[in-house]
């Protein structure tokens, strides 16, 4: 079928990034850090050593790097995020006060932990999938943590995979609960292009190979094959691919690494997996934080 440009890797604000961190802190700090305010000088000095405790593919060091900063700590970024790092291997180093690289430590860890399990699993997808089929995008749903999306997609492309939509305002997916309104899949897909904008792309779901068929005569951008099974899938494409060959095909629904290979070995363009993000696998990462000398750091 048709061939898809990679995905370019986004640089996110850090106006943005920090935004959405100071709402994930303040979830965890509340009032204040009350253990470390009754234990810890304000001023004194302390050194963060981020590393894992396992193999896996890293995400999220750069969003680390623009909160530490931006509290003032001095960080070393060790590794660039989309490393394959083994175990014991030493991410990123940060000094600081020890006030705030403790009471940071928890929400930073969380949110490169969920990271980097989300870009391991999805590297670790692609690699199987692209043994089948070299040309195949293995992308994320709208399946994430709530008020996480940004970080979840960030690190779906960081594995080497493509984000899918990030809103419901990137383009237009017709479904089975949006079909219930209309006929057939075709009629739904002509008042969507009656409906919205000449560079809006349109999707459409359908769940047999007849549907499938029908509705690529209203020319929509992309036909998601909603769990149908790899035999179907192949008398889609071969269909297709002569008929409607700029139609983009995506596969989708229970999909697993025991069987992706199987999906993409039928020709298709995209396969969308779920998992990845919800039900996605923390990598187990750590961070060490030792007092460094007795000298207090300036105020501020």
């Amino acid at each position: 079928m048709s061939t898809i440009p990679p995905h370019s890797f986004p640089e996110l604000p850090s106006q943005l990034v920090l935004q959405r961190f100071y709402e994930m802190l303040e979830e965890d700090v509340g009032f204040g850090d009350i253990t470390t305010n009754a234990l810890v000088p304000p001023n004194h000095p302390a050194h963060a050593h981020l590393f894992t405790r396992q193999a896996g593919v890293i995400a999220g060091l750069s969003i680390a790097t623009i909160v530490l900063q931006d509290f003032g700590c001095f960080v070393n970024q060790k590794q660039k995020d989309g490393t394959a790092v083994q175990a014991d291997t030493t991410l990123l180093t940060a000094d600081g006060r020890a006030t705030i690289l403790l009471t940071l430590e928890r929400t930073l860890l969380n949110l490169l932990q969920r990271m980097s399990g989300i870009a391991t699993a999805t590297a670790n997808l692609l690699a199987i999938a692209r043994k089948a089929n070299p040309n195949i995008r293995v992308a994320a749903t709208r399946k994430t943590a709530p008020l996480l999306r940004l970080f979840d997609k960030l690190a779906v492309i960081i594995g080497g995979g493509d984000p899918h939509r990030w809103r419901l305002d990137d383009a237009i997916l017709i479904k089975d609960n949006h079909l219930a309104f209309y006929s057939t899949p075709g009629e739904a897909v002509n008042q969507a292009r009656n409906n919205s904008s000449f560079s809006t792309s349109i999707e459409v779901e359908v769940t047999n190979v007849n549907e499938a068929i029908s509705v690529a005569d209203a020319e929509p951008d992309i036909i998601l094959l909603d769990n149908m099974g790899p035999r179907e899938i192949k008398k889609v494409v071969s269909s297709l691919s002569k008929s409607h060959p700029t139609i983009l095909l995506e596969a989708s629904g229970n999909i697993t690494p025991n069987n992706i290979a199987e999906y993409a070995s039928t020709g298709v363009d995209v396969i969308s997996v779920g998992w990845i993000t919800h039900s996605v696998r923390a990598l187990d990462l750590s961070i060490d934080i030792t007092p460094t000398q007795k000298k207090t750091l300036s105020g501020g």
